[in-house]
């Protein structure tokens, strides 16, 4: 990974790619696919080592976590589940020899299909799987345990899982605090540890319940105090204290409380529904989030036409950001993992479509360029935490 410039790593369904920028973050080349084709859903990465990780899986692979310690010119993987491959291969000597299988246990059994969310902070590894499980790695993803606490949390029966599954999907950790960390799990909402995971708190209570009107019923929106239990994405604001936006299934909301009471921020966008959210690296009132027309009217722009949603004041209001979007016939679905930024001066965003597009901005939105084109369906964009 060059040091003047910046790594995109891209999940799709067909493997991981690797966007390349120049230190300009003008000039932009593609690599891969790597990872053996298996469909990656989220990374991870080490600003001191270099060190990436992939997580992915599914139903034929089973689940793993994919690691690269040379900036992604190669992988190795640590398999967690089994996969039906494991069952063909086990019933047909002639089938696991082509395809060089060996009888070896795998930690987790048929436990979960798939690592859905990956998060790096004070030297450990998190992953969270579908169905929803916490895991944790303290050597690097070479060995996982899992995180019992929350498995075993008094609310678990009564998690129900979203049109995805029951998977937890958002990992966010407290730069500050490596006791401290927040979790997303569709369609159970969110957890909190403020001691290493040996007990977690369900944080989804409403700041004031009477604000949500009644036509938001519905199984994803808030109901009986608390904001609805399919939050879609999170993430910490810069800074002190305990900021946190969401992205849930039906609306846009922010905690200035580390989760413990909610307030909805999502008047003045175009729809209540939609999958990433994004805070600016050093700017915890600045926040962006891609807005889509509804969980079942298509899942695609309002009116067919692509825009960034950006709020310089916390939530208070918003302005649409459509240069160098398309405006006419868009139909693209950006997923819950799928946008990610930079650090640098100013901020650059960048995020992928399932129709196979990464579509990046050096200047905090005001202008966007597609920098990748034609690749597979995209599940996540991340970008390698620097050096």
């Amino acid at each position: 990974m060059a040091s003047d410039g910046l790594t995109v790593l891209v999940g799709t369904t067909k493997g991981a790619f690797l966007l390349r920028g120049d230190a300009a973050r003008q000039a932009w080349e593609v690599e891969g696919p790597y990872c053996d084709g298996w469909a990656i859903n989220h990374f991870a990465s080490d600003p001191e080592t270099g060190t990436l990780w992939a997580g992915g899986g599914g139903d034929w692979t089973g689940a793993g976590v994919w690691r690269s310690g040379d900036g992604g010119a190669t992988w190795t993987l640590t398999r967690l589940t089994r996969g039906v491959t494991d069952d063909w291969a086990e019933a047909d000597p002639d089938f696991a020899a082509m395809i060089g299988w060996e009888n070896v246990p795998l930690p987790f059994g048929t436990d979960f299909a798939q690592i859905w969310s990956l998060g790096y902070a004070h030297g450990a590894l998190y992953a969270g799987t579908k169905p929803a499980n916490l895991l944790v790695s303290r050597d690097r993803g070479a060995t996982w345990q899992r995180i019992e606490a929350l498995t075993d949390h008094p609310s678990a029966e009564s998690w129900a899982p979203g049109a995805a599954g029951l998977t937890l999907h958002t990992i966010v950790a407290d730069p500050d605090d490596a006791d401290t960390l927040w979790v997303g799990i569709s369609a159970a909402g969110v957890f909190a540890t403020e001691d290493g995971g040996k007990t977690w708190q369900r944080r989804n209570r409403l700041s004031n319940a009477e604000a949500c009107p009644a036509e938001r019923s519905h199984p994803a929106a808030p109901g009986d105090g608390e904001t609805g239990h399919c939050v879609h994405n999170m993430m910490k604001a810069p800074g002190p204290g305990a900021v946190l936006y969401q992205q849930n299934h039906h609306g846009v909301w922010r905690s200035a409380d580390g989760g413990r009471s909610w307030d909805d921020i999502t008047e003045g966008l175009p729809s209540t529904f939609g999958f990433p959210i994004r805070v600016h690296p050093r700017d915890p009132e600045t926040i962006w989030t891609l807005p889509l027309n509804g969980d079942s009217v298509g899942r695609y722009p309002p009116g067919a036409a692509a825009a960034v949603w950006c709020s310089r004041d916390g939530g208070q209001s918003w302005e649409a950001q459509r240069a160098g979007l398309p405006q006419k016939a868009c139909f693209f679905t950006v997923l819950r993992q799928a946008m990610a930024g930079d650090t640098q001066e100013p901020a650059g965003l960048y995020f992928g479509t399932n129709s196979g597009s990464v579509f990046a901005t050096r200047d905090e939105g005001a202008e966007w360029h597609e920098i990748a084109r034609h690749l597979p369906t995209i599940l996540s964009v991340e970008v390698a935490a620097p050096a």
